[in-house]
């Protein structure tokens, strides 16, 4: 497996790479005999903590997020690990219980920064915000339960895909107290 580590504003010495790297393939090659990539990233919190995001691609379509906030970053690293085991275990066991999962398939993203231009015809809005980034994802399939294990498994607050019962788009998303909510138009 490929695992890139890397320091936001902090130095990764070979100590902690090589720690990275032992705790992250052990759990991903206790789980899958092989997956494609993972991405490691250190940095510094508010508060004088530090803070570890991992982000693996487990096989196409499957990619697992966690992050990690601790006092030293040998703890937030163990923090994130153990966030994505508890991610792959879940999954195992999903896969054993036969519940299909159909993971979403990604396009190429794009990054796209519109600059403000200012012209006669157009109507200058005021603190409307910039749209900084777009992304091209294919919308699943998938049955609501379906949906709800995809929105765990990629760690995101919400998830657009087409409801395999009735045909229409619905969504599921995470709410501020901590349960799903589930949108269906009428």
């Amino acid at each position: 497996m490929d695992i890139r580590i890397s320091g936001h504003q902090i130095e990764t010495g070979e100590a902690l790479r090589s720690h990275s790297e032992e705790r992250l393939g052990a759990i991903v090659e206790k789980h899958f005999s092989r997956a494609l990539s993972s991405a490691v990233t250190f940095g510094k919190a508010p508060g004088g903590f530090f803070r570890c995001d991992i982000i693996t691609h487990v096989r196409h379509g499957l990619i697992l997020k966690a992050a990690g906030l601790a006092s030293d970053a040998h703890q937030a690293l163990d923090q994130a690990v153990e966030k994505i085991d508890t991610q792959l275990r879940r999954h195992h066991r999903r896969l054993k219980d036969h519940q299909t999962v159909h993971a979403v398939r990604e396009e190429d993203a794009s990054y796209t920064i519109f600059a403000e231009h200012e012209t006669e015809a157009e109507e200058v809005v005021q603190d409307a915000p910039l749209v900084i980034a777009e992304m091209r994802v294919d919308v699943p399939e998938a049955t609501v339960s379906n949906a709800v294990i995809m929105l765990d498994l990629r760690n995101t607050n919400a998830l657009l895909f087409k409801n395999a019962g009735t045909g229409k788009h619905n969504m599921v998303y995470r709410r501020g107290d901590g349960s799903i909510g589930w949108v269906e138009p009428s």
